[in-house]
C-alpha cells in the first residue's frame, strides 16, 4: 500500500461498519485465510469487492485473486498512525513528524 502506508505504520480499525469504494480495508487473503492484508476497495462486482493496492507495481490484489467475498472483509481502516523515527531529536523534525503522524485514510477513488 505504499505510498499510503509504509512498513511500521499502525491502523485504527472499525469493525462491522459498511465499506464502499475508496475505503482502505483489512481482509483475509482469499487463498490463505490466516493471512490478513490491507487493500483499497475499487468497486463492487458480482460476488464481492474488487480491491487493489495503492502501489500499481504490486499485483497481490484482485488482479491476482479476483473478487473478494463480503465475509472476508474484516474491518475498515479509518486512520493511519506513523510511529516516530529513531533519532528525531530536533524540534523541527519532531514537529514534522507530529504533522504527518496521524492521517485519515478515506478518500475519493481516483482514476487509475
Amino acid at each position: 500500500m505504499v505510498p499510503t502506508l509504509r512498513p511500521g505504520d499502525r491502523l485504527v480499525l472499525r469493525y462491522g461498519v459498511p465499506v464502499r469504494p475508496g475505503h482502505v480495508v483489512v481482509l483475509r487473503h482469499p487463498f490463505q485465510h490466516d493471512l490478513l492484508i490491507v487493500k483499497r476497495i475499487v468497486g463492487r462486482r458480482r460476488g464481492g469487492w474488487w480491491v487493489r493496492g495503492d502501489n500499481p507495481y504490486v499485483e497481490n490484489d484482485s488482479r491476482e485473486f479476483g473478487v473478494v467475498p463480503d465475509e472476508l472483509v474484516v474491518a475498515r481502516a479509518s486512520v493511519r498512525l506513523r510511529p516516530p523515527r529513531e533519532g528525531q531529536r530536533s524540534v523541527g523534525s519532531a514537529l514534522g513528524w507530529a504533522f504527518s503522524a496521524v492521517r485519515p485514510l478515506s478518500r475519493r477513488l481516483r482514476a487509475r
